[in-house]
């Protein structure tokens, strides 16, 4: 039963939050967050340090559970319908737990084994993805030995393993060389026009100036600003398409202020 998406016949959201609220201890970590990501669309979430973007995806990809509302991949409740839900969804943190003691090669079949996938499928699968980024050389080499970007890389394979059709990213981009995050960039770019949706978090802003077709800004635990890039710097007055205009907007939208600055250089030079 597909309890998520609109009635008319139009196929569900690719992800839906409705009224998702998330408290530790009486905090409210994400308060009343409402949006939908439709497929195909990248979409990035912004904003500062312990704004909720990390506990957002953990509810979606059904890490965490909201004290209220619910999260739905695909019209797939995560909570109540989890398994259906967890086919249709690829998941990398920011520092993802690998194997040490296996190879490259064998977290993949790993990978593999949980998703039930074909021994044809992932002689096909495995090489392709590699590939993609680069990994080739290095996939018999054991774990351990990588670099924190090989890790992304590396993880990053094991989540598309069984070709999700939602895949969630936190801070895809934090270790990557130029030229690995430029082939992260591409594998995005083609995995969403080919129906795929990615939704990522970043504190790059040029990745989401660049990369995404729409933005949300979180702050405070809560999303304060959605759109294009282009809507929201012009929103906040920003010269749009101008280098730091993405900058400008998201200090605007975020309450930060020339004040701040002042005080930090304050700070610097007490």
């Amino acid at each position: 039963m597909i309890i998520a998406g609109v009635t008319d016949g139009s196929p569900p959201p690719a992800i839906a939050f409705e009224g998702v609220e998330k408290s530790f201890d009486g905090r409210l970590a994400v308060e009343d967050l409402d949006l939908r990501v439709g497929p195909g669309e990248l979409f990035g979430l912004i904003g500062p340090n312990g704004a909720g973007k990390t506990t957002t995806i953990k509810m979606a990809v059904g890490l965490l559970r909201p004290s209220r509302g619910r999260v739905a991949i695909g019209g797939y409740d995560i909570q109540r319908q989890g398994t259906e839900a967890r086919r249709r969804l690829g998941y990398v943190p920011d520092q993802a737990p690998l194997y040490d003691k296996l190879t490259g090669l064998e977290m993949l079949e790993l990978a593999s084994d949980l998703h039930q996938i074909s021994r044809e499928r992932r002689q096909r699968r495995i090489p392709a993805l590699l590939s993609a980024l680069d990994l080739e050389e290095a996939a018999g080499q054991l774990v351990q030995s990588y670099s924190r970007g090989m890790r992304q890389k590396l993880a990053l394979c094991a989540a598309l393993m069984h070709d999700p059709q939602v895949l969630f990213l936190d801070e895809p981009t934090v270790g990557l060389d130029p030229q690995a995050a430029r082939q992260l960039k591409v594998m995005l770019q083609t995995l969403c026009a080919t129906g795929h949706t990615v939704f990522l978090s970043t504190h790059a802003l040029e990745i989401a100036a660049t990369l995404c077709d729409r933005v949300g800004i979180f702050n405070q635990g809560r999303l304060v600003a959605v759109g294009t890039v282009a809507e929201l710097e012009r929103a906040a007055g920003a010269n749009s398409g101008h280098p730091g205009a993405l900058e400008q907007a998201f200090m605007s939208v975020t309450g930060a202020t020339d004040q701040e600055t002042s005080s930090l250089i304050s700070a610097l030079g007490a």
